[in-house]
């Protein structure tokens, strides 16, 4: 079997994108075939062979560097590596043995047989790595030396494509002494004079569009904005400090260190070389120092990775695309069909955009004519040979009203999240993610041999690799075929599809089960279930995917995608061999035929309140999680509440809104609400998923709007209501005839508080009965008032500490970490959960009482299972890969319906 080291992480701007990527990578290579061996850029630069554990953390910053190497005055701050100053050889040692081991690239061959490159930007993708690897004699995925050189110098690839008579955006190149006071506007008169408006303002060496803007206005003060974004410098002004609360102020220090948000540390201070802020709070220190006792206007901070020159763009109107180029065998190009990019109103695709669901929407193929197509596929390999791309490539570009195709920003590594391009694309011509990644490894081993190099160390691997997959595809696995349910028709639908995708993709890399993807959705009395192909499972959320199954069942077929299925029909036969392109309807009934049991991956209603497990019941069909009567309990935070609190579990003082109550006369229930609780309080849907509209409530104006919108008529929430509500432009927000109000819970007079989650997992006995195995819960960090949807589920999003901070005495940590542990376990037996399950809780603790409190918020009866979720980061901790959790789910729930079988 063939070892692959995944490189991940890195020193660039992009190391949280280039993590989520490399645990994408680690779990969706074939087990059959590959052993994966996860090698950790630290932002130094260090190379550390990362215990696995680490991989499911839900950013760097959870982990790395480690609590332990946090020096006290900084343990109230999240932040990377460099912020701890210059380390010695042996400190940066020690460090790294709490999360893995140190490794020079001397140990590389001892450790692994091909390299796997998941890195983004300077020092991943522009030749520096590759280079190393090629001098240690280690294969390694993706373009070479040479045309990742090219690809991370977006002032290069303009020359080169002017050279090469590419129609490319015309474009200058500016200097920082081309900002200057005196000349600045010198330099933007002649910029608007040669590229006209608007202008986009690039930082010339980064990946992903980082530091990338348009300026639309012509304005001065919006240029001058724009080239300090992509300079990386951030200036705060005295009166934008003053007007912060407490909290917005560490709110503000946590997003500047931020390297997705922020400039990120360290940073120089008002242009001085030899004045160099490391950590957050020094940064916190230096702005209020600043302002409060030097009573300065403003402060500028630049980071010390800033760049020296501008790539500045005219701005072309038109449809955006990406296509994904990838190599066949024999090293012919072939572009893949396009997606069109539909941005929001930013403008501009940068790496929110790219990355985050809900800021941006993809669409695949482009829809265009085929003749367009069909140029814009032509041109991407033409670019591809003539920029001597290798093995794949991601190809940006425009096409304008008039048909004029610009190709832009040629990349030589692509995101590797589920739902990135990469994949995207790949599922259009038949492979899922783990069928594409060993097409990758494949094509790449050929690569490397072509290239001349190491051949004596290459070729015999490549041998192996063709005969074990030749041997895999002859075999008649004898799998156990497991439906995932992903979907429904909730306002968590997207984060469903999300956490199905991932089991799916969880058990389509092992042999053990057969994965198929199942989308449900309908209504409370109708569902309607389908099974997916995987180029509609890998649609952007649960409403693209609706409506490519409706196209498909009224006969509709793309000529693109026709097209590009024939034409790279030698790749999917031998990775993919009797790939489905069509959608097929299901019911209960034939769902009983097709699987042997069924992973539900919905959230809310329905798949949390027992619907769907009572039809799967009358079906005799194994299921995960909790029975019909625990599900029908635990949707209902209300009566979950009232449970909890009658055997004495601590609970947050509440009570119900209800619509017919607020109609019959609103200001009188209001008044109800008000003569309970202070503001602020807690409102959210009585019986919904977690995180869906909750929201702290300050002042009764806020809580009358949270009212109208919840209880309104209309299907939509007005704009006039959203904008009250401060609501995203995407949020959805649910309609419900009832509202759980609660307390805001707070430390009161403990000596800590936190919240924190905390899951567990199930085990069946064969005399009948279960035991619980209760793990370290995780602590959660908010950005904003409340978790998000995002924050609890998304990749990179949240922050999670695993295990909580309850002390950073040992003895303490444990007393505490035990005591909310047992807690726990009670309510999960109050409530009867089965399987597995998550709790949200607060917690309070007294030391010199050792006591504690844990305030229990809310149970998830099936929690989210999204690649970042903190349950994996838990189950870790106990020995569990995410494989291993969700096969131990799967056993329960086949030997609950074996047991009800036999009675």
């Amino acid at each position: 079997m063939m070892k692959v080291g995944i490189f991940f992480g890195g020193i660039s701007r992009e190391r949280e994108i280039s993590f989520a990527g490399g645990r994408t990578v680690y779990d969706n290579l074939d087990k059959h075939l590959f052993e994966p061996v996860p090698i950790f850029v630290d932002s130094l630069g260090n190379f550390i062979h990362l215990k696995w554990s680490y991989v499911y953390k839900g950013t760097v910053r959870d982990f790395y560097p480690p609590v332990q190497s946090i020096p006290e005055e900084l343990s109230g701050f999240q932040m990377y590596v460099e912020s701890l100053g210059k380390l010695t050889e042996s400190e940066a040692s020690e460090m790294a043995s709490k999360v893995g081991r140190k490794v020079n690239p001397s140990d590389f061959s001892d450790l692994f047989d091909f390299a796997f490159l998941a890195l983004h930007g300077p020092f991943g993708e522009d030749g520096n790595l590759q280079g190393l690897l090629e001098w240690y004699g280690i294969p390694y995925s993706g373009a070479g030396v040479l045309s990742s050189a090219i690809g991370i110098d977006k002032i290069t690839q303009k020359k080169l494509f002017k050279d090469l008579g590419l129609t490319t955006p015309d474009y200058e190149v500016i200097e920082t002494k081309d900002l200057e006071d005196d000349i600045i506007e010198t330099t933007y008169k002649n910029l608007k004079a040669s590229l006209g408006m608007p202008l986009v303002v690039k930082a010339p060496r980064q990946g992903s569009s980082l530091g990338v803007s348009i300026v639309k206005e012509d304005n001065l003060e919006a240029f001058k904005h724009a080239a300090k974004k992509s300079l990386f410098i951030e200036e705060v002004s005295q009166s934008d400090w003053v007007s912060l609360s407490d909290d917005d102020k560490m709110r503000f220090v946590h997003d500047f260190v931020d390297v997705r948000l922020g400039i990120g540390l360290p940073v120089y201070v008002n242009g001085q070389e030899d004045h160099i802020i490391y950590n957050p709070k020094e940064l916190y220190d230096h702005l209020s120092s600043s302002f409060d006792k030097e009573g300065l206007e403003s402060v500028s901070y630049q980071s010390l990775d800033a760049e020296e020159r501008l790539l500045i763009e005219q701005h072309v109107k038109g449809r955006e695309f990406s296509c994904i180029v990838v190599e066949d065998e024999d090293g012919t190009p072939l572009a893949l069909p396009p997606t069109e990019i539909v941005r929001g109103n930013e403008g501009v695709f940068d790496y929110r955009s790219k990355y985050l669901p809900g800021m941006s929407r993809k669409v695949t193929p482009i829809d265009l004519p085929l003749e367009k197509v069909r140029e814009i596929q032509s041109d991407c390999e033409d670019l591809y040979k003539k920029l001597q791309f290798d093995v794949y490539a991601r190809i940006d570009g425009f096409v304008t009203e008039d048909g004029t195709v610009y190709l832009n920003d040629p990349n030589t590594t692509s995101g590797m999240m589920p739902s990135s391009f990469f994949f995207h694309q790949a599922a259009e011509i038949g492979l899922n993610p783990s069928q594409f990644l060993t097409f990758i490894i494949r094509t790449s081993l050929a690569c490397r041999i072509r290239s001349g190099k190491n051949t004596v160390v290459t070729k015999p691997l490549l041998k192996t690799l063709d005969q074990q997959i030749s041997h895999s595809n002859s075999l008649q696995q004898e799998s156990l075929k497991v439906g995932v349910i992903m979907g429904g028709y909730s306002s968590e639908r997207h984060i469903s599809v999300e956490s199905g995708r991932n089991i799916y993709e969880k058990l389509a890399s092992s042999h053990k089960y057969e994965a198929i993807p199942i989308f449900l959705t309908g209504d409370h009395d109708n569902h309607e279930l389908y099974e997916l192909p995987v180029n509609i499972m890998l649609k952007d959320n649960a409403d693209d995917i609706k409506l490519k199954v409706n196209q498909a069942l009224a006969g509709e077929k793309n000529a693109i995608l026709t097209e590009a299925i024939e034409n790279a029909k030698p790749i999917t036969n031998k990775y993919a061999a009797g790939a489905c392109f069509d959608p097929k309807p299901l019911n209960y009934d034939t769902l009983k035929e097709r699987v042997d049991a069924v992973f539900i991956a919905l959230h809310g209603r329905p798949g949390e309140d027992g619907a769907v497990q009572k039809h799967l019941n009358e079906k005799h069909i194994p299921y995960n999680g909790s029975d019909v009567d625990s599900s029908e309990i635990t949707i209902d935070k209300y009566v979950t509440t009232e449970i909890l609190g009658k055997k004495d579990i601590f609970v947050a003082e509440h009570m119900l809104l209800e619509k017919s109550i607020w109609q019959e006369d609103a200001k009188a229930a209001i008044d109800q609400v008000e003569s309970r609780f202070k503001f602020p309080l807690i409102a959210k849907p009585a019986d919904d998923g977690c995180s869906s509209a909750v929201m702290m409530i300050k002042k009764r104006e806020q809580l009358e709007n949270f009212a109208l919108a919840m209880f309104r008529s209309e299907e939509e929430v007005s704009e006039e209501l959203r904008l009250k509500l401060d609501l995203d432009k995407n949020e959805e927000f649910p309609s419900k005839q009832r509202i759980l109000i609660e307390e805001l819970i707070s430390a009161k007079d403990a000596d800590h508080f936190l919240e924190i989650t905390g899951g567990m997992l199930t085990k069946w006995h064969e005399d009948g009965t279960r035991s619980y195995e209760v793990f370290e819960p995780s602590e959660a960090l908010a950005s904003g008032e409340i978790l998000s949807l995002e924050e609890k589920f998304l990749a990179g999003e949240g922050q999670n500490i695993t295990p909580p901070r309850f002390s950073t005495n040992p003895e303490e940590q444990k007393w505490v970490s035990d005591a909310v542990r047992k807690d726990l376990e009670k309510v999960a037996k109050t409530l009867n959960v089965q399987g597995y399950c998550r709790i949200d809780a607060f917690v309070r603790i007294w030391k010199e009482e050792k006591k504690v409190e844990t305030i229990v918020i809310e149970v998830n009866s099936l929690p989210g299972m999204t690649p970042a979720t903190c349950i994996f980061h838990q189950a870790a901790i106990n020995g569990y890969k995410p494989f291993d959790f969700i096969d131990s789910i799967l056993d329960y729930g086949i030997k609950r319906t074996e047991a009800n079988l036999s009675k």
